[in-house]
């Protein structure tokens, strides 16, 4: 619900507050007066864009600022998606500066023109003969059907299932994906992960594999040198061990005379020990050595195939031959494990599928059995507003495809005369006629849904005082459930508000200005009068104002 509205610097507006109460409130105003300004204003805080030009005075910012009592409407998610603080009375306003940079506030927090466009379209409907077209589109008449079928809470779970469902096909279709590059590449992964298997490679045996090879590759080298290194060690006339047993017994021999003596005799037993451990590791070598062709020809393909791996591979150590070995050895099982895994998403969307076709049948059916009752409620109302020939003919197919809001195709079809064809809205409605279509529908969905603040700019053009006098019960009634505002030139309706408003210019200061005034009962009779009989009020008119407000 609107409860007020301050316009400063905006357009012929200076300085406008008003206050605002539920019901019906009507307002009206000459031509010109600046009706169209008050819905101006109104619009920019519901995100309309701004213009510079619409400043009264350019070196002043331009201020709008609409409150609003939003209990009723269930918009705790829509602020809390767009970061803003909930308030059961919640102010928004719009500031366009001099420099034309446009600023927005939902209780004092900034906010872009796409979220205030969101939470305005939750506020205030506003309604006009060039305002209809949402009528012919196909989603609002899915929400007219689904209102009378009371399908929130269905269509809430199936768009939750729907969302899980589509994720599920997204990732099924990602593994196929997955295995179709997995099958292309199994071959050549498989073969290099068996030239990697058959290598049998064992962190650490580069070194040991290439010492090996230089000991085989040159064994009688080595054997002539270890047989000339014991000769060396072990000859009894120059050998070192000889040598240093003749030293020690020597030096034996004084070693007692002075600690000096003692030392050398020490190092020398500590180098003739030595030298015997050596002369024994060198013949044990020598004993050892043996040559064998067959295994340097192991020793030597085992290294040509650790090399030519690195080679392929861009590697220089057998641990990171051993990683790619354990990638590979996952790639080429992936072929197989993911058989399983798309087993298992297939299970799930099967699961959610008979979900969806159930929950979506059950829409359906809803939507079957509030048709009729659409229909009908729609031509009695739109009989009354002179419409008595209006047929409409809907009809709902069940598909097998899963759309965003069921599983249904609509055709919303109309004809406005005797025996017409019918056919869409937009082909064969006139713009009077969807302004009463409109009028019809909200009519309707208001006893079935908490409906924003809505506001009926003139569509009551053309048409008769009897028509008016119709349209006027019809808002009446949808003003128990909600807050209704419609701008008129129509006294029959004028008559019938709760509340009533005059926009009318006046001259200060030589400029012109736009106000609203809330008219009491004396001279809602005397405007009443002068919409049926001009400015100068005739006794009759007097009359007939009263007995319309009777």
């Amino acid at each position: 619900m609107l409860k007020s509205l301050v316009i400063k610097n905006y357009a012929l507006i200076e300085d406008l507050q008003v206050n605002f109460n539920n019901g019906l409130s009507i307002i009206t105003g000459e031509t010109g007066a600046g009706k169209s300004i008050l819905l101006g204003g109104l619009s920019l805080v519901l995100g309309k864009r701004a213009d510079l030009s619409q400043i009264k005075d350019a070196s002043k910012k331009c201020v709008i600022e609409a409150t609003f009592e939003i209990a009723k409407y269930s918009l705790k998610p829509l602020f809390e998606q767009n970061d803003l603080d909930y308030e059961v009375e919640t102010i928004v306003r719009r500031e366009i500066l001099p420099s034309g940079k446009s600023r927005a506030f939902v209780n004092d927090s900034p906010v872009n023109l796409n979220a205030l466009l969101a939470l305005g379209e939750q506020l205030i409907d506003i309604h006009s003969q060039h305002q209809t077209l949402e009528l012919t589109n196909n989603n609002f008449q899915f929400q007219i059907i689904d209102a009378l079928a009371n399908n929130d809470n269905r269509l809430l779970e199936y768009s939750n299932l729907l969302k899980a469902y589509k994720s599920l096909k997204n990732d099924l279709e990602k593994l196929n994906n997955q295995k179709a590059e997995a099958i292309k590449e199994h071959d050549y992964n498989a073969f290099l992960l068996n030239e990697l298997v058959e290598a049998n490679l064992v962190e650490g045996e580069l070194e040991s594999l290439e010492a090996e090879y230089e000991t085989l590759n040159n064994i009688e080298e080595i054997q002539q040198e270890l047989s000339f290194s014991t000769q060396l060690l072990s000859d009894e006339n120059i050998g070192i061990v000889q040598a240093l047993t003749n030293l020690k017994t020597s030096l034996s021999k004084i070693s007692d005379l002075t600690p000096t003596y003692k030392e050398l005799f020490s190092r020398v037993n500590s180098m003739l020990i030595e030298a015997d451990d050596l002369y024994t590791e060198v013949y044990n070598a020598q004993e050892s050595l043996e040559a064998n062709p067959q295994r340097l020809e192991v020793v030597n393909t085992k290294l040509q195939t650790i090399h030519n791996l690195f080679l392929k591979h861009s590697s220089e150590h057998i641990v990171d031959l051993l990683n790619i070995k354990s990638d590979l050895d996952k790639k080429v099982a992936v072929v197989f494990n993911i058989d399983d895994d798309i087993g298992e998403v297939e299970k799930k969307i099967s699961h959610l599928k008979s979900k969806l076709n159930r929950i979506s049948k059950e829409i359906h059916d809803k939507r079957i059995e509030a048709v009729p009752v659409l229909k009908n409620k729609l031509e009695s109302i739109l009989s009354e507003l002179g419409m008595e020939h209006a047929k409409f003919k809907i009809e709902l197919k069940l598909e097998d495809t899963f759309l965003e809001n069921g599983r249904d195709t609509l055709d919303f079809l109309f004809t406005a005369n005797k025996g017409g064809g019918f056919n869409t809205l937009k082909k064969v409605a006139s713009g009077g006629e969807l302004s009463r279509i409109m009028l019809a529908i909200k009519s309707v969905l208001s006893n079935y849904m908490h409906l924003p603040t809505i506001m009926f700019d003139e569509i009551d053009s053309g048409v008769s005082g009897d028509i008016s006098n119709k349209i006027a019960v019809i808002m009446q009634s949808m003003s128990k459930h909600m807050q209704v505002f419609t701008i008129t030139h129509s006294p029959q309706i004028a008559a019938k508000g709760d509340v009533h408003f005059k926009v009318f210019k006046e001259n200060e200061k030589d400029q012109t200005i736009t106000q609203i005034i809330r008219l009491n009962n004396d001279e809602r009779i005397i405007e009443i009068a002068q919409m049926l009989g001009g400015k100068q009020t005739s006794a009759s008119a007097i009359a007939h104002a009263k007995q319309l407000m009777n």
